[in-house]
């Protein structure tokens, strides 16, 4: 805590000063930084604010480094913190991947200890409701601090995007639906192709999980599994629209997956002159690392504070 202390304290103005200004100078600071420095969670009863790309976290635990079936992966980051509901679906999901054939499961990125955006990377894991789950089954368990530094996950999808390596296997597919069938579960991403490849044998019995796993770019190195809000949280923001929304009530398995491996990868070119725009470019969307905390629910400038 000494170093959140230090940026804390750095936004004190004098010892006399105001309330006021001391909450202003705090509302106006970078987010990243003052989450990014917090090294442990809150003492709070689980509780979860905002959304995933755009909230914090009361209450959560750290996953252990080692269990008897996971490892989790980069503790440097200490980045392996999450809501109880979500250790708690990691843990379990680990066992599951010890029936399916593997030896247990290397876990990546949660959130931080009191979640927030971060200091790099992801735009999400902000509410310890996101969690990366490599795509390398493990072949130890015992892995050092340093080894989990310099170990790689494997990609499962080809480099033109279309396809899935030679890595790819049914104890993969076979991991995800036990993810996705989870009920806490919201949604998984998933590099485009993998879902395609599990659309080939779906049948109709399926559709309820199977609509669950969303293709995004990149996601070939890892699964993302996000749980739903939890009960006990009215602050948190489900997301929106919902997996049945998205794909109309099916499985996914539509026009709308092709997408990724053809439109996606090769825009349709324009022809003709380009027409002039009637009113002017939206602004640029800013990424979570330039959130200042007046941009986070309110309840966040309590969180980091604690």
């Amino acid at each position: 805590m000494k170093k959140l202390g230090l940026v804390l304290g750095g936004l004190v103005l004098a010892a006399c000063a105001s309330t006021t200004v001391v909450d202003s100078a705090l509302s106006q600071s970078l987010a990243n930084q003052l989450f990014g420095a917090a090294s442990r969670g809150t003492s709070e009863p689980a509780q979860t604010y905002g959304s995933y790309a755009r909230g914090c976290a009361d209450g959560l635990v750290q996953l252990p480094e080692t269990g008897p079936t996971w490892q989790a992966m980069r503790l440097s980051r200490n980045r392996n913190w999450g809501h109880p509901q979500m250790i708690d679906f990691i843990e379990g999901l680990s066992r599951q991947a010890v029936q399916i054939g593997w030896r247990g499961l290397y876990v990546g990125d949660i959130s931080q200890p009191r979640g927030g955006p971060m200091t790099s990377g992801h735009a999400s894991h902000q509410m310890g409701l996101d969690a990366d789950i490599w795509m390398l089954p493990p072949e130890s368990l015992t892995l050092s601090r340093s080894e989990r530094e310099n170990i790689s996950s494997v990609s499962v999808r080809t480099e033109d995007q279309r396809g899935l390596t030679s890595h790819w296997t049914p104890r993969h597919a076979a991991l995800l639906r036990a993810a996705a069938s989870d009920l806490r579960v919201d949604r998984v991403f998933v590099a485009a192709a993998v879902k395609i490849e599990m659309c080939r044998t779906a049948t109709p019995e399926d559709t309820a999980w199977l609509q669950r796993i969303r293709p995004i770019a990149g996601h070939n190195y890892h699964f993302h599994v996000r749980l739903r809000c939890p009960a006990g949280s009215p602050h948190c923001e489900t997301q929106s629209p919902t997996v049945a929304e998205l794909s109309n009530g099916g499985n996914g398995c539509d026009d709308s997956l092709r997408w990724w491996v053809t439109d996606y990868l090769n825009p349709p070119r324009t022809t003709g002159r380009p027409a002039q725009p009637t009113e002017p470019a939206p602004p640029r969307r800013r990424h979570p690392r330039e959130f200042i905390m007046a941009d986070l629910p309110r309840q966040c400038s309590e969180v980091v504070q604690r």
